[in-house]
């Protein structure tokens, strides 16, 4: 499986991040999509799919009318959404894992190397810089430590009530890469969306009411529960406790924090419990 779409994918994310590279962002990600069409990775639908993010870019703006902007960043969640389910076509993300169980009491396990979900993050990093919410390292990386903490603890130890997952240490092979794709594609898309815009846009608009910011918390947390359904009532319960350990993580040290703890959790969960669940005749 050829690397360099990544690889250029992962230094247009990282040039997101910074305001003095950011404008090579658009080169970087038209490599990437160069590297991949080559390889045969991308089809026309997801060219399609590329034009529309940059047109809503065009369209959120803030010199654009208020209609134009509203529009704009509803058409950008649908998008999202589609994105992150990988629904959208012409996106051929090669599986580089299983599928196989990783324990023999846990379900086969299956990863991917995505183009599409990776692009949510990239796109808001780069068009709506402001999610990032950069703080002092040492407080983003004290917050994020005791996010990561509390946020495991709880959601495992809810996990070993439910009889999802049991105490399972283990290396297996590709654990490397699993790390790495959490912690570059995975963590930015999900927390760019649902903390540094979802739970961020929510606190904005609900500002001048006394309990603004924990609303928010808790509907980005509830909506990041949700997105967990395809596994059931328990996995929904669980997303909504992560989400609130992410939403605080990112309210007290910025994304990076959030982002962080939720590299933390994912870690904990696939090193030392069941990954990703029981099976359900274990």
């Amino acid at each position: 499986m050829p690397a360099l779409p990544w690889i250029i994918l992962a230094l247009a994310t990282a040039a997101a991040w910074t305001d003095r590279f950011r404008p090579w962002v658009p080169v970087l990600l038209g490599g990437t999509v160069a590297a991949a069409a080559a390889n045969g990775l991308l089809g026309w639908p997801a060219g399609l799919a590329l034009a529309l993010l940059a047109v809503l870019a065009w369209a959120v703006r803030e010199d654009r009318p208020a209609a134009v902007r509203w529009v704009g960043h509803g058409l950008f969640l649908a998008l999202a959404g589609t994105l992150s389910a990988h629904l959208w076509p012409g996106f051929h993300n090669p599986r580089v894992m299983g599928p196989a169980p990783l324990t023999p009491d846990a379900v086969p396990f299956t990863l991917y190397l995505n183009l599409d979900k990776p692009l949510v993050g990239l796109w808001l990093l780069t068009v709506v810089p402001a999610i990032r919410d950069l703080r002092p390292p040492g407080r983003t990386l004290a917050v994020a430590a005791a996010a990561w903490l509390g946020t495991s603890a709880t959601c495992l130890a809810a996990a070993l009530v439910l009889g999802i997952v049991a105490w399972a240490p283990k290396g297996p092979a590709g654990a490397g890469l699993w790390l790495v794709d959490n912690l570059v594609f995975v963590a930015v898309a999900e927390e760019a969306l649902s903390r540094g815009y979802i739970q961020a846009g929510l606190a904005r608009w609900l500002r001048h009411r006394r309990w603004g910011e924990p609303l928010a918390l808790a509907a980005a947390s509830a909506l990041f529960g949700l997105a967990h359904a395809g596994g059931g009532v328990p996995w929904i319960i669980l997303g909504g406790i992560a989400g609130i350990g992410y939403g605080l993580a990112y309210r007290h040290g910025g994304l990076p924090a959030a982002i962080l703890a939720h590299v933390g959790l994912n870690a904990t969960h696939f090193f030392l419990f069941t990954y990703p669940m029981l099976h359900p005749a274990a």
